[in-house]
């Protein structure tokens, strides 16, 4: 009995992992302008008109203003998330092929102040 216990805790505990690994990168916030995605955070998400999909074009002090989602060396791609890799040699998410990156100026979930800045950055919309 104690080993039927042991198995259906384990299957449990590494169904419950898989999950956790196969999670999508990002989630959802409400916002003045609906929902949109966000990092773990908690943090607005942008995209980049300047970007293909695939490739970011958004380096040095754009990057500083525009923090890209990064991804982990080991992380998936599962459905709509990809993972690019940028040219400093890190791997940033992205959805649907266009990268993803936070907002400097942003301070609190829900924040949106980069949408349209420059015209060229529009909210992450899931």
């Amino acid at each position: 009995m104690k080993s039927a216990k042991f198995l259906i805790a384990f299957a449990v505990a590494s169904a419950a992992a898989t999950a956790a690994f196969a999670a999508e990168p990002v989630m959802t916030v409400e916002t003045a302008k609906g929902k949109v995605l966000a990092g773990e955070n908690g943090m607005t998400l942008y995209t980049f008109k300047k970007d293909t999909k695939g490739v970011s074009n958004c380096y040095d002090q754009c990057a500083k203003n525009w923090p890209p989602l990064k991804a982990a060396s080991d992380a998936k791609a599962d459905g709509a998330y990809s993972i690019i890799d940028r040219k400093d040699g890190t791997k940033q998410w992205a959805k649907d092929g266009m990268p993803l990156y936070f907002w400097v100026k942003d301070t609190k979930k829900g924040d949106i102040t980069g949408d349209g800045v420059g015209g060229n950055w529009e909210l992450a919309k899931p």
